[in-house]
């Protein structure tokens, strides 16, 4: 089988518009998490990780006009972009494959905010057609939509398509806005937290929702590659514990397999693993479950973080731009450490990242669990890692 390389990548958050503006301020500890009152978003006042619509315009202004595209789309096309300027990757190649993740989408534009737009632009279909257009590809887009999962789940896809052969490469970009649909959902859970996110903390009390997207571009082209010893994507693998709609499985069963099956097919053992980066969302259901099937792989005693606390949760990105940080946690050989953490509150004794760690870091795991029962793992290595 080829080896599936991580070329570039790009990360837009409220840290910044690069990966290395976010990689930073992640190794500071420092968040973008801050209390907003929007009335498009909000009747009440809700922390949230907000992209800075101003910078998104200006940086936007020299691809292309923003009236021409919603506010995801601009988030995407300058996301790729960026990737992009960092390879030789043909866009315009039938060799190159677009997928895109996101849970909700142009989902504002029901919000009756943008009237230049026509009616069919809502659907996923449509905003996959239109960021993939801007760059001229051939190749119909992917879109992936399952629930928080659909960014590691893109990555999956993104690979095995890959290892077809009928394509050499693969940008996978995901995003999601926060507007006013995105939070009502969380809500009528109960489910969002009245402070910044603790994930995995005996505090914790909800999640914090973020703004968010990420461009992975992945390739079998060795040629490509600027690394000498480049992080390779071995395996991955999804999984449903078919639970309840909203709940995930009380056992951690379900990403217990999506765990095992992604290391079977990187053909590792629970041996390999150096960290685990955590879907962590600070639920109180979420985390103990996800600490339950860590034990389940016999990992209680690798070390865990979750980045939720620095940008919130991103839906459609998460996964995305969770697994490009440990791919440079790997590249930089450091953790960071799982901010909004101090005091396990999970019945599993797991071994959470408290502190900024600098030291060597070969491989790690990206867990990702959502409604519906869904369930994803991916695992990353160097190239030569044992």
């Amino acid at each position: 089988m080829n080896s599936i390389y991580t070329i570039t990548d790009n990360i837009i958050t409220s840290l910044g518009f690069t990966t290395e503006a976010n990689f930073n301020t992640l190794k500071e500890g420092s968040s973008g998490i801050a209390q907003t009152f929007d009335p498009k978003i909000t009747t009440v006042p809700m922390y949230t990780s907000l992209i800075d619509s101003e910078m998104l315009k200006n940086e936007f202004t020299q691809y292309g006009d923003g009236f021409d595209y919603t506010r995801l789309e601009q988030m995407m096309i300058l996301s790729i972009s960026k990737a992009l300027k960092q390879t030789d990757i043909d866009t315009k190649s039938h060799d190159t494959i677009f997928l895109i993740s996101t849970t909700k989408g142009n989902i504002d534009l029901l919000e009756n905010r943008r009237q230049n737009f026509n009616h069919e632009r809502v659907y996923l279909w449509s905003l996959a057609n239109e960021v993939s257009k801007f760059f001229k590809t051939p190749n119909k887009p992917i879109i992936i939509s399952n629930a928080c999962i659909s960014g590691v789940s893109a990555i999956i896809t993104a690979a095995h398509l890959l290892q077809t052969g009928k394509y050499k490469n693969a940008i996978v970009c995901g995003g999601d806005i926060i507007s006013e649909f995105t939070p009502s959902g969380f809500q009528s859970f109960k489910a969002i937290s009245a402070n910044p996110c603790k994930p995995f903390d005996v505090s914790r009390d909800g999640i914090t929702l973020g703004e968010g997207v990420g461009t992975l571009i992945l390739s079998t082209d060795s040629n490509l590659v600027n690394d000498k010893n480049p992080v390779i994507f071995r395996g991955g693998a999804n999984s449903n514990d078919a639970n309840h709609i909203s709940g995930p499985s009380r056992t951690g069963d379900g990403l217990y397999f999506a765990i095992r099956n992604a290391l079977a097919e990187a053909e590792k053992t629970n041996k390999n693993i150096d960290y685990i980066s955590a879907h962590g969302t600070a639920t109180q259901y979420n985390d103990e479950m996800e600490a339950k099937a860590i034990a389940l792989a016999g990992l209680e005693n690798v070390p865990v973080n979750s980045l939720k606390g620095y940008w919130g949760h991103t839906l459609g990105a998460a996964g995305i731009i969770e697994c490009i940080a440990g791919v440079h946690s790997i590249k930089e050989n450091c953790l960071i450490k799982s901010l909004g953490f101090s005091e396990l509150g999970v019945t599993v004794p797991i071994k959470i990242v408290d502190n900024f760690y600098q030291g060597e870091i070969r491989n790690f795991i990206k867990t990702a669990s959502g409604f519906g029962g869904c369930n994803a793992a991916v695992y990353f290595s160097e190239l030569n890692a044992d």
